[in-house]
């Protein structure tokens, strides 16, 4: 039998294996090492285990959703000045708005007494298991900048997204799948640099699955299986490579990129036989499919998202984003006719509802927290006196759910307006802050020195809102 070299041994033994791409999933054991997953001990004892964000990428109302103020019903219409830094940066002054109402009802549910809108009945069943923070604000007054200062804590910069933070900090407790995925991310506002690792070492970066518009249905992993050659002759390929890698100079040298490289071959050899387990939900019960809304034209897709989310936590994956969005046109980010809101939240509503019972029912919601929320809110006014509303970083709300936070509980609140963050403001850096303390990481300590500085999801800022705690 003719040698074969070290490149055409390489290639074959790569033939089949997952993208490289799928290397976060490898933070876990020393350089090369075969051993049990050897997981970063956490700062301090977690609250939470896993997280799953829901992302709502346009910035859903807060007016219209869950933030109700009587305040714009009764002076609807009527001229105000507000001092708006998007109408400032376009005019150079502040300017009069007119007034826009809320195009849904109001109506409080659960012992809470929690105002919901029409726009979500099913939500509106479990107010009392969400935490919400009703005066968040933030970064950046259009999507690219408020979206990467969602995901990364910067505008300018290209930093570690939060997902990579979190696997840099805790790794991932399944060898055999990414510790960070995001189904369906959108390629516009920051596209991959919203779940990159940026200077992180590379096995820390997020797993995209599927595309923004794309049907999950069709998405998977890119190159699990190998239709080439069976188990048996892929071991004996990927025993050869490894032997050269470990011959090689650079596995001694702390090289992070080999590094990758090297385990990234082992563990995607794993991946190519629990990865097609995880992703098919045929396994999953008619009732199940039905209580996400799975097979629903308005539901389908997100359905299948939110169920797939819960999938991955129950196999051991540490965040999972998963992404209500479009490549063309941001979905919730209505200039003109506020009313397709609707549209959004019909596809969102029964799903988010069927995720937050069944992590319940299933004993897992204690240990995962669940976190929704847009790149920032809307203003309360009509934008150019029409049907639509504006970008408002300056006051929003966001909610969460499990992991450690108190059920059926609200903090802070924006102006009687609704358009800015009044009491016990909250910002982007303190709910950052706030997530890594719930699990089990201190902010100020989850540092990573790069070009001389050392950095840290939060910068100079964020606090932890301890008030949010159970």
């Amino acid at each position: 039998m003719a040698l074969m070299s070290r490149r055409e041994a390489l290639r074959q033994a790569a033939c089949g294996f997952a993208s490289l791409a799928l290397a976060d999933l490898l933070a876990r054991t020393s350089a090369g090492s075969t051993a049990k997953p050897r997981l970063p001990l956490p700062h301090h004892p977690p609250r939470a285990r896993h997280v799953i964000f829901l992302f709502m990428q346009g910035g859903p109302s807060h007016v219209d959703t869950f933030d109700y103020k009587p305040l714009l019903v009764k002076k609807d219409g009527e001229l105000m000045a507000f001092d708006d830094p998007r109408t400032r940066a376009k005019t150079g002054k502040i300017i009069k708005h007119q007034i826009m109402k809320p195009r849904w009802r109001f109506r409080q549910h659960g012992e809470s007494g929690t105002w919901v809108s029409e726009l979500f009945p099913n939500l509106a069943r479990h107010v009392d298991d969400l935490c919400f923070i009703h005066s968040a604000h933030t970064e950046g007054i259009a999507h690219g900048p408020a979206t990467l200062f969602l995901h990364t804590g910067a505008i300018a910069l290209v930093r570690p997204s939060l997902g990579s933070w979190i696997l840099y900090g805790l790794g991932t407790e399944n060898e055999n799948l990414p510790g960070f995925v995001t189904l369906n991310p959108p390629m516009n506002v920051g596209g991959p640099r919203n779940y990159g690792s940026a200077f992180l070492p590379s096995v820390y970066q997020g797993t995209p699955i599927g595309r923004a518009g794309s049907k999950l249905s069709l998405a998977s992993f890119p190159n699990v299986r190998n239709k080439r050659y069976d188990p048996h002759r892929q071991r004996r390929h990927l025993k050869l490579v490894q032997s050269l890698n470990r011959a090689s100079p650079r596995f001694d040298e702390a090289d992070s990129d080999f590094d990758a490289v090297v385990r990234s071959y082992e563990l995607a050899f794993q991946m190519q036989f629990q990865v097609p387990t995880v992703l098919d939900i045929s396994t999953e019960s008619a009732e199940t499919l039905a209580l996400y809304g799975i097979g629903e034209k308005a539901t389908d897709t997100f359905g299948r998202q939110c169920l797939i989310a819960r999938r991955l936590v129950e196999a051991g994956v540490r965040f999972v984003q998963v992404n209500y969005s479009n490549d063309s046109s941001p979905p919730w980010d209505q200039h003109s006719k506020i009313e397709r809101h609707e549209i959004h939240a019909r596809a969102v509503d029964r799903p988010i509802a069927a995720l937050l019972t069944d992590l319940k029912r299933r004993g897992l919601l204690d240990e995962t927290l669940v976190w929704w929320s847009g790149e920032f809110g809307r203003t309360p006014y009509a934008e150019k006196r029409g049907t639509g509303r504006d970008h408002n970083p300056l006051g929003f709300t966001m909610w969460f759910a499990g992991g450690g936070v108190k059920p059926g509980f609200h903090y802070g609140a924006t102006d009687e307006y609704g358009f800015q963050a009044v009491d016990d403001p909250v910002h982007m850096r303190d709910v950052h802050a706030t997530l890594l303390y719930l699990l089990g990481l201190d902010h100020t300590r989850l540092t990573y020195t790069f070009a001389g500085r050392e950095f840290r999801l939060t910068d100079v800022g964020g606090r932890v809102v301890h008030e949010l705690l159970a």
